[in-house]
């Protein structure tokens, strides 16, 4: 289930970088280029991202609760970058509708300096949205690898605990058996000390006798 999901993350990630490559491609295009196309193909990869996204979210509906917040947390994440590459493109889109109509109704601006100053910032700044969706692509990946080291660490550490439990409650066995052998042989002690009393009081009382009957064999 989990390998699923990070299946589904490494798509994701490699989709989104294409939509943010085919955004900055879009801002850049000549005014004669074929957008349309292009545009298609932005839907086509927004939609499928959104789909990625409805597979995500259903298998984290059947994921343990250990991990679950983990995977919502950054299902809610790719969420929000999806919508803010759907609404940038939509500003392209938008922008380029707007270029297209300024290039048919006023082509006396296209020749200007100011319309080429203009289309210069436009690539400038196209370029730096490019730079930073690569970086926050990046970013994202860099995220990604973190968590799973992190869950390799955290069940490492539990796989740790259950081995020191299991060696504290055989340590506990232990102790408990070395008692119940401590008292065994301190039984088997206490019961020798009286076999030994007994031993030296019949002998005592032995010597007695043999002494009694001598001297009263002598003396009669």
């Amino acid at each position: 289930m989990t390998s699923l999901i990070e299946s589904y993350e490494q798509q994701y990630s490699v989709l989104t970088a294409e939509i943010t490559s085919e955004i900055g491609k879009l801002k850049r295009m000549p005014e004669d280029g074929d957008k349309r196309e292009l545009i298609r193909t932005i839907n086509g990869s927004i939609d499928e991202g959104k789909e990625l996204l409805e597979q995500m979210s259903l298998e984290i509906q059947d994921v343990d609760s250990s991990t679950k917040a983990s995977f919502v947390s950054r299902l809610n994440c790719y969420q929000a970058e999806l919508k803010r590459l759907t609404q940038d493109f939509q500003n392209a889109k938008n922008e380029t509708q707007i270029q297209l109509y300024d290039s048919s109704d006023f082509d006396e601006f296209t020749t200007s300096g100011i319309s080429s100053e203009q289309q210069r910032r436009l690539l400038d700044n196209s370029e730096r949205i490019e730079r930073t969706g690569n970086r926050l692509t990046e970013g994202y990946k860099t995220i990604l690898e973190t968590e799973r080291i992190g869950t390799a660490v955290l069940q490492d550490l539990s796989s740790q605990r259950e081995t020191l439990q299991k060696s504290r409650s055989r340590l506990r066995e232990a102790n408990e058996d070395l008692r119940q052998s401590s008292r065994i042989m301190n039984s088997m002690i206490m019961r020798s000390l009286r076999e030994r009393a007994v031993l030296f009081g019949v002998i005592i009382i032995f010597i007695v006798v043999v002494f009694s009957t001598l001297y009263y064999a002598i003396t009669h």
